[in-house]
């Protein structure tokens, strides 16, 4: 199942389908249901593989003929953030080796290079990411976004799967200018506003058969910078949950964002695109404010 908010419905969720979008207040209403009706409340009260259930059950009874008019085509869905303040957002640095290579440097080997960004970060499919006047170069970064769906602590890798709501694109920023004057600015090289765009969709885990089959790709102006296959991760997906588990306490509807294939130099007036296997490609365009 894929879920999105939509702009122009009161930030209401609502369930991706091949005809179009389906709010779920608009489910709530046909089938006597008592859904939350705003993603992060979905995530919160971990109500998304119910949900999930449910909802399967009723496209298996044909039971989808009920909301047929209610149904927003495609062409007219308009993308919010998924949502605006999840308690924390993990990034994770150099989990590729190839990128490691690209910015000349070692790429760790025996822990996760974790850094967190604060949620006015945050944009969403077709917004703006805007180069600040600070920065002279400026990178974008196609990543796997990881969304956790259970309060949890000390997870091992074996529980990890059960912990997670979904899945979802990402695109990283980082003013690589500022990072390499001194390691230490690495937070606020990567804290600008703009510098996270995440969604269109959550993409629950049921819909994921291998998660390391998935290729992540960077695409800029229409043309792929970099590419690579989530086994080829030093960190893969569920050692990335089960480490930060064990440093604090996960909440529903954290982020763990789990690295690039590459990143790429943006400029004025760029469309910076990522495109996971199974998902749609998360876009933006790009401003630089020194313009």
């Amino acid at each position: 199942m894929k879920l999105a908010t939509l702009k122009n419905q009161e930030k209401s969720a609502a369930i991706i389908t091949e005809n179009g979008a389906i709010l779920i207040d608009s489910l709530n209403t046909t089938f006597g249901q008592t859904w939350s009706t705003h993603l992060f409340e979905l995530i919160q009260t971990e109500q998304i593989e119910e949900l999930t259930a449910w909802f399967k059950s009723i496209e298996e009874d044909s039971q989808l003929e009920r909301v047929k008019d209610s149904i927003i085509p495609m062409d007219q869905v308009k993308y919010d953030p998924l949502y605006l303040h999840p308690r924390k957002i993990w990034g994770i640095g150099l989990n590729y080796v190839d990128h490691a290579a690209d910015l000349n440097e070692k790429a760790p080997s025996t822990e996760p290079a974790s850094f967190m960004k604060p949620d006015t970060t945050i944009i969403g499919h077709l917004d703006t990411i805007e180069i600040p006047t600070q920065s002279d170069r400026t990178t974008a970064e196609a990543e796997l976004g990881i969304i956790i769906g259970k309060e949890c602590k000390d997870v091992s890798e074996e529980e990890a799967p059960n912990v997670i709501a979904g899945f979802t694109t990402i695109i990283d920023m980082t003013a690589e200018d500022i990072l390499e004057k001194n390691p230490r600015y690495l937070t606020r090289s990567k804290s600008f506003d703009t510098f996270f765009s995440f969604g269109p969709h959550l993409v629950t885990k049921d819909e994921i058969s291998d998660i390391l089959n998935l290729n992540v790709s960077t695409i800029i102006n229409g043309k792929l910078h970099r590419k690579n296959t989530i086994s080829n991760m030093t960190f893969r997906p569920w050692h990335l949950v089960s480490f930060h588990s064990k440093v604090m306490k996960l909440l529903p509807g954290d982020i763990i964002s789990t690295g690039t294939p590459g990143a790429v130099v943006i400029r004025n007036g760029d469309i910076v695109e990522c495109a996971i296997d199974g998902f749609s490609n998360l876009k933006n365009d790009v401003k630089d404010l020194k313009n």
